[in-house]
């Protein structure tokens, strides 16, 4: 880094009250991941848009939201638990880590297996074989993933962002290949799942090789990953139980339709969660009394950045439909107001806390806004579609943001 700009960065740090050296050095390279991976995602849409039929596309989705469903069932909290527990020193965490998730995993595959002999006993074969390959791969997929965590609790961020970079780039080159010699759901599923399954392995090899993580381990982590995976179930179930429920409610093209809505807020959501990120390990290193002393002031600054972003996004996003997603103006409507609910991103920054000081109270607290919002999902998506899951997603930002800043004033 330039002195000059890093005299800049430490000067301006009693404006931010946040260390902006640590936050260019870090975020630079998670802002490059995000970027490149927005850039990924967009040219996917674009080929999703132009050369797949909406209700293929749909049926796509589908199954895709299926596979991340099973992912409940691989211990979707170890990467957070291994990150708190490397922050520390302990990294031994990353081996048992994947052995763990692995095994684990292996439940979401039987289950896999049995929705594809089901679909295939109702003569659905386009459900049916994009689930046996996601029987197949989804255990290994999600346990050699493991290596995020390590990097995060290493403040690895250039690194993680350089292997996210490939992963996006090669998985999303290998997928459009797909979509330019096939239109079936089957090639279009396989191309995801098997690229991603062996970018991951060879990144988690390369990880251990280059930085070798010591054997040190804290027998409370898999414990810890196993109460935060426990408790992040019913949230996990709520982030796919929307677009599984409309599919069987009002069928591939409203799905489709939904899609193309949630695109851009979601890269938008992607790109501010980087600040979540980074902060992890930090707030992992600091007192409860330190963090009660500082983060709000950091809380209301996101806020009304947040508060500007969206303003933009209402005002640009009819000229973004109309130039690149024409066949999907239908979804403009529903995309201006689901940005809305970026409002949960300070919020997010705030709960960060409990999980970083393992506060197991708070986190199980928070789960039941999930159980709410699947309640919702449930009564709301067969009255109102996707005007239903719209209402249920900008309530239970509202909830659950109230929420947590009383948990938060608590500490």
């Amino acid at each position: 880094m330039n002195g000059w700009v890093y005299s800049f960065l430490r000067k301006t740090q009693k404006y931010t009250g946040t260390d902006n050296v640590y936050l260019a050095e870090g975020g630079f390279w998670l802002t490059l991941n995000q970027f490149i991976g927005a850039g990924t995602s967009f040219l996917a849409a674009l080929a999703f848009a132009n050369l797949l039929d909406p209700t293929i596309y749909g049926t796509y989705q589908y199954v895709l939201s299926l596979v991340g469903m099973l992912g409940i069932f691989s211990l979707q909290g170890i990467r957070t638990a291994i990150a708190q527990a490397v922050a520390r020193g302990l990294e031994g965490s990353f081996y048992s880590g994947f052995k763990t998730r692995l095994q684990w995993g292996s439940i979401g595959s039987v289950i896999a297996l049995g929705l594809a002999t089901y679909y295939w006993l109702t003569g659905d074969k386009t459900l049916s074989l994009p689930l046996l390959i996601a029987a197949a791969f989804l255990p290994l997929m999600q346990a050699s993933r493991v290596y995020s965590g390590f990097l995060a609790g290493k403040k690895l961020f250039a690194v993680g962002a350089k292997y996210n970079i490939y992963t996006d780039l090669i998985s999303t080159a290998a997928i459009i290949a797909a979509l330019f010699l096939t239109k079936n759901v089957f090639w279009l599923i396989t191309a995801f799942i098997v690229s991603n399954t062996i970018l991951n392995c060879f990144f988690d090899y390369l990880t251990k090789i280059k930085f070798k993580p010591n054997k040190k381990e804290d027998p409370e982590t898999l414990k810890y990953a196993k109460h935060l995976s426990l408790t992040g179930v019913i949230s996990l179930m709520g982030d796919y139980l929307d677009r599984i429920l409309l599919f069987n409610l009002a069928g591939p093209v409203q799905l489709a339709v939904y899609s193309f809505a949630m695109i851009m807020p979601e890269q938008i959501k992607g790109f501010m969660g980087n600040i979540s990120t980074l902060a992890f390990p930090k707030l992992a290193q600091k007192s409860r009394e330190e963090i009660r002393a500082n983060l709000m002031k950091k809380f209301w600054k996101l806020t009304i950045l947040t508060c500007l972003i969206m303003a933009l996004y209402i005002l640009i996003a009819p000229f973004f439909y109309e130039i690149f997603f024409p066949k999907y103006l239908s979804s403009l409507p529903y995309s201006r107001i689901i940005v809305f609910s970026l409002l949960a991103l300070p919020a997010a920054l705030l709960s960060t806390v409990f999980e970083a000081k393992m506060m197991k109270k708070n986190i199980y607290a928070l789960q039941i806004f999930s159980l709410i919002r699947i309640i919702l999902y449930l009564v709301l998506i067969p009255l109102f579609g996707i005007w239903g899951i719209i209402m249920a997603r900008l309530g239970m930002v509202i909830l659950n943001s109230a929420f947590i800043l009383f948990l938060f004033r608590r500490l």
